[in-house]
């Protein structure tokens, strides 16, 4: 007797997704519908700060289920305040925005420069600079500041947007030449999506200068970066400066989607009732997933762990790959390959290691901040052996 055709998928077909299906998290493992484990060393894309079935995070998801999931912001959600608060003292002083992905914070921060430079500015600043290889997200805003054709062109015309090379204080210099029309600029600290670029020293303080010298704002994009995973609280932490908006996801929800853009008191004030909103962002289960995720990162010991984790897996790295081709910061780390990942990335799989690709050929690492000095030693292994297979 013949097996009954399958039926066709009823999703859109614009991720190319492995056959693998994961069924269960414990830690910074994995285990599969076949019942195979797997070490996560891509934490769904710097998602899962806390790994997968953290007590902390897993208690407080169930508690607040049980109590209330969502309301609307027509009325007060003690739990974004609580969350806001929290975010404020972790980084810079401000006010907080909460919606529900990366690139939504994008979009709120392409707007927040719109209205800056329309009613801050009599309209006079429009031009907005991004930087060659960033990525910012896929909403019609976030897209226009992001470089890369590949994603752009489908969907052209977009918004102006100029593009500078990412790290080149010359070219940062004669873009500001005549800079009376700049509304801001758009950032990632690290290029995590294309290919884990950390600028050259010196860059984000010459263009916190820039924007301050000229009234243009700083937006920092910390949407891969924020939350630890470099081994400080925020990425911007490392270069000294402190941007005029900052941009989050990922990291903040452990998990749960949840976005947020912090912006200083002058950028924020100029949203005023009615201008955006959002039915689902920063519900009262999300933010309760926020607040978990802050709790335990800013414990004492966690952040120089993931430092010290990091510079064991950048160690590691160097020896299985050599000198030149490993980049990045804490838990976030790319390899640079001669050719796409894909291979690599198949191979480690075979070996019970999940990681990921990002642009440029590079190979993406960004575990679990959890993962312990033993499980970066079984990482290294696995890695090892997939190197050996291609």
């Amino acid at each position: 007797m013949t097996e009954p055709a399958a039926k066709p998928s009823a999703l859109f077909q614009n991720y190319g997704r492995s056959d693998v299906c994961f069924v269960r998290g414990e830690g910074v493992y994995l285990s599969d519908s076949q019942g195979r484990s797997y070490l996560d060393a891509f934490a769904g894309v710097a998602v899962s700060t806390l790994g997968h079935g953290h007590p902390r995070l897993t208690q407080a998801i169930s508690t607040q289920a049980a109590a209330l999931l969502h309301c609307s912001n027509y009325y007060t959600v003690s739990q974004q305040e609580d969350l806001g608060r929290a975010i404020v003292d972790a980084a810079f002083p401000g006010r907080v925005l909460f919606c529900n992905s990366g690139t939504e914070a994008n979009e709120a921060a392409y707007k927040l420069l719109r209205l800056w430079g329309n009613l801050q500015h009599g309209g006079k600043k429009t031009r907005i600079i991004a930087f060659q290889n960033g990525f910012h997200g896929r909403t019609m805003g976030s897209l226009s500041v992001t470089a890369n054709p590949k994603y752009r062109e489908p969907f052209a015309p977009l918004a102006a947007c100029e593009f500078l090379p990412y790290g080149d204080v010359a070219a940062l210099d004669a873009a500001f030449a005549n800079a009376s029309d700049i509304a801001g600029v758009f950032v990632e600290p690290i290029q995590g999506e294309g290919g884990v670029i950390v600028p050259p020293a010196g860059f984000f303080a010459r263009l916190r200068d820039l924007c301050s010298k000229h009234q243009a704002l700083l937006v920092v994009d910390e949407i891969q970066t924020g939350f630890a995973r470099t081994g400080r609280l925020f990425c911007h932490q490392h270069e000294g400066i402190t941007p005029d908006i900052m941009t989050m996801a990922k990291g903040l929800g452990g998990g749960v989607p949840i976005g947020a853009v912090l912006a200083t008191e002058a950028v924020a004030s100029l949203m005023k009732p009615g201008m955006h909103g959002t039915t689902f962002g920063g519900n009262p289960l999300a933010c309760a997933a926020g607040l978990a995720v802050i709790g335990e990162i800013t414990k004492p010991g966690f952040v120089a762990s993931v430092a010290a984790r990091g510079e064991q897996l950048r160690s590691g790295l160097i020896a299985l790959t050599g000198a030149g081709k490993v980049r990045g910061r804490g838990l976030l780390i790319g390899v640079q390959l001669a050719e796409e990942p894909a291979t690599l990335v198949k191979a480690a799989r075979d070996e019970g290691l999940i990681v990921g690709p990002s642009g440029n050929n590079t190979l993406r690492i960004a575990p679990p901040l959890i993962i312990s000095a033993a499980q970066i030693d079984e990482l290294l292994e696995k890695l090892g052996r997939a190197l050996k297979r291609v």
